[in-house]
């Protein structure tokens, strides 16, 4: 459960009042008072974000690539691209 200590403080609250909601996003949309697609969107965020804390073993340049997609930097086609190219430019 390391990875929970590892996100910010409101992603540790969104994932204890999804807990407490027994899991349902509508629920959480009524609680936080935004749409069922907002609540979607930042469980996503919250999942790629832990996905990330997970694979600490990758490179600082695997790593970088993903904070990227997860702030809204990068998109996640152009990310998988670039990744692709890098690991055949560490394999030759």
């Amino acid at each position: 459960m390391d990875w929970f200590l590892k996100l910010e403080r409101e992603d540790q609250e969104f994932v204890k009042q999804l807990v407490k909601a027994s899991g349902s996003l509508k629920e959480l949309a009524k609680i936080y008072q935004v749409s069922y697609p907002t609540v979607r969107v930042r469980l996503n965020k919250i999942i790629q974000h832990i996905d990330l804390i997970e694979q600490q073993g990758k490179s600082s340049f695997e790593t970088k690539i993903m904070e990227m997609v997860i702030n809204d930097e990068l998109p996640l086609n152009l990310a998988k691209k670039i990744l692709v190219d890098y690991q055949e430019e560490k394999d030759e």
